[in-house]
Order: structure tokens, then sequence, then C-alpha cells
């Protein structure tokens, strides 16, 4: 760098809460674009802390002392934390209300200079998401904290997607057409994440107070949303497929229900309601933060797609079928296992090394192997681990089998020569897995 020219000096440090998210990626780099050091906040349950990391456990963290050594050296904080859907450990209140209000007071004494709070559109009405993030909204705008509330509507990026954002991308993305549920009439208002992001770090640096609702110009249904990221893809066809109402009301309580689906329940009430901003919003953006977030078409046009893209957004709907299969594949092959005749499993291994090595005790084994990892995957709990295991007792039992009996190679049902197919599924299915 000239020393001439030195480096404008840096606005402070800024704690992001949710710093592996999908939202705080974006707020993160546009902080740093503008001179900020920036802290990610994480859990970090099990592992050491990297050096930008900061350990933000909002469950656990529900008193302002607590928080104290985590904002040391910290001038200002950024709440992009959130859970869409309640379990045990996480609920509505400890993640939305206890553990940020707690940061804010600690914010208070530690003398925090900005606070900016990532919340949500929408009516409390919706549901126990929208209704605790409006809870701390009020409770954190009621402090002598200097503090801004951001509302955003619809997220979505070019550069990637996240959850409901995914569904829609491969809804837009099937065979001749999208696919909305009724009519695909219900009123959005996106907001690209970037321009999320811009306005966090305009909020840090302003100091304006209150709350902002966030969108973009333009209001659409649903269907013409659909439609303009099929275009985007460079996919042909524009036909609007109708999915009835009770189908697509099924598969959102089945997704609730099993704690899996990208849609929960207070998503589905809020689109059916419409995400739109109210008609003073874009105007207060400008005067408080001189920028309002750009058009859908202006956003995609700056982000050409790539063939990337299209994989994703055609895999979408892949990936959990090429789960179940595996699932089931497991499963049939330990009743196999379980079910074979001794007398058959001891022919089988007639003439072979294997005779004499207890045929029918590995085949028992190998039985119970399979139904442990196949109800291992079907449970959805560390999937890569139990992909990986797969992959290596496959890849064990074609080269013994292949080697041992080599007659299964030509077995006109399959046999070993399944696995050649197999164990790439299952590379493939460990990528998919990162549904982050």
């Amino acid at each position: 760098m000239n020393p001439s020219h030195p480096a404008p000096p840096s606005p402070g440090t800024v704690l992001v809460l949710g710093g592996e998210g999908f939202i705080a990626g974006f707020a993160i780099a546009a902080l740093r674009a503008r001179g900020w050091r920036v802290l990610r906040g994480v859990r970090a349950a099990g592992r050491v802390l990297r050096g930008d990391e900061r350990r933000c456990d909002l469950v656990a963290m529900t008193v302002p002392a607590q928080w104290r050594d985590t904002l040391s050296g910290v001038d200002a904080v950024v709440n992009a934390a959130g859970i869409l859907r309640a379990s045990r450990r996480q609920t509505f209140d400890a993640v939305h209300v206890d553990g940020p209000l707690a940061l804010a007071r600690a914010c208070v004494e530690a003398g925090v200079r900005r606070f900016v709070q990532i919340s949500s559109v929408g009516d409390p009405a919706d549901g126990p998401f929208i209704a605790s993030k409006h809870r701390f909204d009020a409770a954190l705008l009621a402090l002598p904290l200097s503090a801004v509330v951001l509302r955003p509507a619809l997220v979505y990026s070019a550069s990637g997607s996240y959850g409901g954002s995914s569904l829609l991308r491969a809804l837009a993305a099937l065979p001749s057409g999208v696919a909305v549920p009724g009519d695909g009439g219900w009123p959005q208002q996106p907001v690209a994440a970037e321009d999320l992001g811009e306005l966090v770090a305009r909020a840090l640096d302003s100091d304006a107070r209150g709350t902002f609702e966030v969108a973009g110009p333009q209001r659409m249904p649903l269907r013409d949303y659909l439609l303009a990221w099929r275009r985007w893809l460079r996919l042909p066809g524009a036909r609007v497929w109708r999915v009835p109402m009770p189908i697509a009301g099924a598969g959102v309580m089945l997704g609730e229900a099993s704690g899996g689906g990208p849609i929960g329940a207070t998503t589905w009430r809020m689109l059916r309601r419409g995400v739109v901003v109210g008609e003073d919003a874009l105007p207060r953006l400008r005067a408080a933060f001189g920028f309002v977030p750009r058009a859908l078409a202006d956003a995609l046009a700056a982000h050409p797609s790539q063939v990337q893209d299209r994989w994703q957004a055609h895999l979408y709907f892949v990936a959990p079928l090429l789960k179940t299969g595996v699932v089931a594949l497991w499963l049939l092959s330990a009743w196999a296992g379980f079910a074979t005749p001794a007398a058959e499993i001891e022919r089988l291994a007639a003439g072979s090394p294997l005779a004499a090595a207890a045929p029918v005790a590995l085949a028992r084994a190998g039985a119970g192997l399979d139904l442990v990892l196949g109800l291992w995957l079907a449970s959805g709990r560390w999937p890569r681990a139990c992909l990986a295991l797969m992959l290596a007792s496959v890849f064990a039992y074609t080269l013994a089998f292949g080697l041992l009996l080599p007659a299964q190679w030509l077995d006109p049902l399959g046999g070993l020569a399944k696995n050649l197919v197999v164990l790439p599924a299952l590379a493939a299915l460990w990528g998919l897995s990162d549904r982050r």
C-alpha cells in the first residue's frame, strides 16, 4: 500500500450473532467492505474457537454477566441469530428473547455504542417465530441503547440459497414450468440478501433508531417470482403447475412434523398472507440510510446464473429421494441377511475361502451392520459420518467378495455389479447432505 495514502481508520469491532447463518454471511461481507473488524458469534459446541469467533450461546447465556467476556473490545453488535423451528433445548423464547435481551442489557453495561437487530416482517398471529422476534424488538428499543431493528421480507440471493429459498428455486426449475400452491397469487416483495447486508452496515454507521421494514421496490405474485427465477436459471418453458392447496398444506405439515421440511407452519402462514411491507417502508429507508434495495430483476441481472445454480435447483428434490432409496436398500439388505437360511449361505460359500470363515455368522453380522446404518441414516443425525461408514462397508464388501467369490460379478440380478453404482451414489449423497 502506498504510505502516502494510508487506509482509513477502522470503524471498530462488531460482533455478529448467528455468524454461520445465511443472512449473517452477507452482513459480514458488507461490514468488512466498510472497514469493520468482524467477530462472528457462534455456539461452537465441542470445538475450539477460531481467531475471529466469540462464543455466543443464546440458550445458555441468559444473564448479562455471562456476556461480559464476549463483549470485550466490541463496539457494536448485529443480531442475525434465529430459528424457524423450536426444539426441546432451543425454544423461541430462549433464542429470540431471553438470550438476546441479556446480551442487549450487557451492551448497555459495557458501553457498546450500536446494536442492529435483524428481525422479520409479519404478524405475530402467524406464529411464535414472529411473535418472539417482535417481543425482543420492543424490549430492545426500550433500553437506553442506540439500536435499530430491520424487518426484512422474503430474502433471496443469486449467489446462494438456504431453506425455503432453496425450495422456491427448486419449484422454479421443474420440467416445463414452475409449481405453485393454489393459484400462486400471494403477494411477495422480495429483498436481496446483499442489499440487506448493505443496510446492516449503513445502520451501524447511522444514528437512526426504531423499526424499519426492508423489501425491494416491486410487489409481485408468488408465481411471477418463481418465473423470474426460472428465466434467471435459463430454463425453457413458462407453464405454471398448480398444486392443490390440500396437497401443498399436507406437505408443509409433514415437514413440520418431521422437523426436516424447508417451510414450516409459520412460513406457510406468512406466504399465504403475503410477505410485503408498508407503503412508507422504502422512503423511510432512503431517509435514514440513503439506500433502498434493488428490484428483483436488477439484482438477478447483476449475477448471471451458472451451471452450478441449475445443479442445485435440479438436485434439490433428488437428494431426499436418493436418501430414501439408500435407507430402503440398507434395510432390505439387512432383512435378506437375517432371513436367508443358513444352508443357502453355506451353499453359496462352498468351495471358496469363505467356507472356513463361519459364513453364516458373517452374513448375520453384516445384516446387523446394515440395519444399524440404515436406521442411522434415516434418523438424520450426523449423516456424513453414517455415509462414510456406508461407503467403507460397501467398498470392503465389494473387494472381499469380488476376490473370494468372483462368480458374483456375473450374477444376472446384479450381485456385486450394482455396487459400481451404489458407491458413487453414496458419494453424491454425502455431498448433498450439507443442506446449508
